[in-house]
């Protein structure tokens, strides 16, 4: 008996080692030493006078069984990034490579390969290499034709560019439109839509001009471009929020301290019409729905008062849609959602 007869074939891995090394190779900035295929990716650090470095590591959750019943793998790869990437530039950090594990009951050669240029595309958004990762086949560990993934960020950045949260009143919030749940939300999101509704993903929406399962696998967005242009720019944020788990109630909660919070005004944004929809038909409370979702709100960037306007600016010529959705206000470290405009 070989390890074939188990259910690993090596020759198999092998050969898509390859593959992806020709998919990464695209990804690689001119620091990179070594990419996919050795025992660990090198890269080359210039420039830096006290260089800080920092990692992040996150998944995709459940927005992978989305992928499944749908048998659409292309897209998840971009969300990994997107978590980890997002994650990162809040602190200051510039991503600069990427690592991602597959792991697997069978090696399906066409899932793979999507999942692994859903990543390079990614990562040629986020400006980092893909240097390397793990793929595990594991035989009756996972059900046939489902998998998990996971990622790995590093970034860099000189120390004395590092955001360290330092929100006072009258501060700015900005809000960096999200491109709908992004990869947080879907255990509600999946018993609302295909339990209590009874859906199947390709039923058509007409409040979303889509299918419900091409709304629920929409790429996470990646704002790396728009964070490094406000520091390009001489742009100093006072704070930045990644809106994952926790959404909008809880995760700018990071930025606080005691004397301060932060107040959104819910009406300065348009809610996407998916949220909406998971709050009616789930009869889903809207505090719940703040503190789950985004909203459709994907970042948070916290500015003194007399840099918003160039601030704005400067996202708005990076390529979003930015929008003032709020303020620091006297306070005890809360997140506030208030009726009206700011």
């Amino acid at each position: 008996m070989r390890y074939k007869d188990a259910g690993v074939d090596i020759e198999k891995a092998d050969r898509l080692v390859k593959e992806i090394s020709e998919i990464a190779r695209q990804t690689l900035r001119k620091e990179v030493l070594s990419g996919i295929g050795g025992y660990a990716g090198l890269f080359k650090i210039e420039g830096y006078k006290r260089p800080v470095f920092g990692a992040t590591t996150d998944g995709v959750g459940t927005k992978l069984k989305i992928a499944f019943m749908m048998d659409k793998h292309d897209t998840v790869g971009i969300d990994l990034v997107a978590m980890n990437a997002n994650d990162l530039i809040t602190t200051g950090l510039e991503p600069i490579i990427f690592l991602d594990y597959f792991a697997c009951g069978r090696l399906d050669e066409r899932i793979y390969t999507e999942v692994v240029k859903g990543i390079a595309e990614g990562c040629k958004e986020a400006e980092c290499s893909l240097i390397g990762g793990e793929t595990a086949e594991m035989p009756g560990f996972y059900k046939e034709g489902e998998y998990e993934l996971a990622g790995f960020c590093v970034g860099v950045c000189e120390e004395s560019d590092v955001i360290k949260p330092s929100l006072k009143e009258q501060d700015i919030v900005i809000g960096l439109l999200s491109s709908g749940l992004h990869s947080n939300g879907y255990s509600l999101a999946r018993k609302v839509v295909f339990e209590k509704m009874g859906l199947k993903v390709d039923a058509y929406i007409e409040e979303l001009g889509k299918t419900i399962g091409e709304e629920l696998l929409t790429p996470t967005r990646i704002y790396v471009k728009a964070v490094k242009a406000l520091k390009k720019a001489g742009i100093k944020c006072k704070g930045i929020a990644h809106i994952t788990g926790g959404g909008l109630l809880e995760k700018p909660k990071r930025l606080l301290k005691s004397g301060v919070s932060l107040c959104l005004y819910k009406d300065a944004w348009e809610v996407p019409a998916v949220f909406r929809l998971i709050e009616k038909w789930g009869e889903v409370p809207e505090e719940e729905m703040f503190r789950t979702f985004n909203m459709g709100i994907g970042m948070l960037i916290v500015c003194d008062k007399e840099d918003a306007d160039k601030a704005f600016e400067v996202l708005k010529n990076s390529g979003e849609d930015p929008v003032f959705i709020g303020e620091v206000i006297k306070g005890e470290g809360e997140v506030l959602i208030w009726e009206g405009r700011f």
